[in-house]
C-alpha cells in the first residue's frame, strides 16, 4: 500500500513539475501527463484557449465566493455561535441582487461564446477548400479545387511503424492530408455510412460528419508541422483506430505537392478512383 502511494505521490509530482516547467504540450499532439489544453496551432484554437482561460477564472471566483459564504454560514451560524437565530424570512433587496447578478454573469459569458461559434462556423472567400467524408473505419479526402484528386487515409499497422520508427502508432495514417501554411482552408464533412466526428484539438476543430447531410467550419494554420486528431464519435468496432494526421508545409511546397498528387491519386478514365489499401485493424476480443 505505501509503495503504491509513493508511486502516487512521486507521478503526480512530476506532471506538476512538468506543468510548470511550461513543456507540457506543444501543438499537434497529446502528451504523457498533460496538464491544459494542447497548444493552439490555428486561429481558432487560439481564440478557444483564452475564452477557455477566461471562464476558468470566472468559475475559479464564482466557486472562491461560495465556498466563503458556506464557510460564514458554518462559522457564523452555528448553534454555538448564534443560539437566537433570526427570523427575518424575506429580503427583497438581497433576492433581487442573486437573480440579477447570475444573469449578468450568464450574459458576460453568452457575448464571447456566441461570437467565438460564429467566429468558428464559417469564413468568407476562402483560400480552398478541402472535402472529408468519413467511413467505417478511415476517411477519405478530396480537393475540390485542385483538379479533384483524392485518396483514403488508413491508420498504420504495427509493419510499418516497425520499417519507421517515426511514425506514432495509433495515430499516422498512410496518407496525410498536406495543406498550405497561412491560407484559410473551408472544411466539408460528411459521411458515408454512420455518424463519425473530425476533431484536432490543437486546431479547435471537432465536427460531426453526417450521411447525407454536409457540415461546414474551416481553419487557418499559420506554423508548419504535424497535427493529429481523432474521430471523436464512436462508430463502431473499430472506432479506435480510424486517426487523422494534417500535415501543414508552406504554399510553395503545398503547390509540389499537389503536382506530384495530382499523379498519385489520378483517376482512371470512367471516373473511377484507383485500388485503395481497405483498413484493416485488429480488434481485441
Amino acid at each position: 500500500m505505501k509503495s503504491r502511494l509513493a508511486a502516487f505521490a512521486a507521478a503526480f509530482v512530476g506532471a506538476v513539475g512538468t506543468a510548470l516547467s511550461g513543456s507540457v504540450a506543444f501543438a499537434g499532439e497529446p502528451r504523457n501527463w498533460q496538464l491544459g489544453l494542447q497548444d493552439p496551432g490555428s486561429l481558432t484554437a487560439a481564440r478557444i484557449d483564452s475564452f477557455h482561460d477566461v471562464l476558468t477564472w470566472m468559475m475559479a471566483g464564482i466557486s472562491l465566493f461560495v465556498m466563503v459564504l458556506l464557510l460564514i454560514v458554518i462559522f457564523r451560524f452555528n448553534e454555538k455561535a448564534n443560539p437566537t437565530p433570526t427570523k427575518t424570512t424575506h429580503n427583497v433587496v438581497l433576492e433581487i441582487a442573486w437573480t440579477i447578478v447570475p444573469v449578468i454573469i450568464l450574459v458576460l459569458m453568452a457575448i464571447p461564446s456566441f461570437s467565438l461559434l460564429y467566429y468558428a462556423d464559417r469564413v468568407e472567400d476562402p483560400d480552398m477548400t478541402l472535402k472529408i467524408t468519413g467511413h467505417q473505419w478511415y476517411w477519405s479526402y478530396e480537393y475540390p479545387d485542385h483538379g479533384g484528386f483524392g485518396f483514403d487515409a488508413n491508420m498504420v499497422s504495427d509493419d510499418d511503424i516497425a520499417k519507421n520508427p517515426q511514425l506514432k502508432r495509433l495515430m499516422d495514417t498512410d496518407n496525410r492530408v498536406i495543406l498550405p501554411a497561412g491560407k484559410k482552408i473551408q472544411l466539408l464533412m460528411t459521411s458515408a455510412d454512420v455518424i463519425h466526428n473530425w476533431g484536432i484539438a490543437s486546431l479547435g476543430v471537432k465536427v460531426d460528419s453526417v450521411p447525407g447531410r454536409l457540415n461546414e467550419t474551416w481553419v487557418q494554420v499559420n506554423e508548419p508541422g504535424v497535427y493529429y486528431g481523432f474521430c471523436s464519435e464512436l462508430c463502431g468496432v473499430a472506432h479506435a483506430f480510424m486517426p487523422i494526421t494534417i500535415e501543414v508545409v508552406s504554399p510553395e511546397d503545398f503547390d509540389k505537392w499537389v503536382e506530384e498528387a495530382k499523379v498519385k491519386f489520378a483517376r482512371s478514365d470512367d471516373g473511377t478512383a484507383p485500388a485503395v489499401r481497405i483498413a484493416q485493424n485488429n480488434v481485441a476480443d
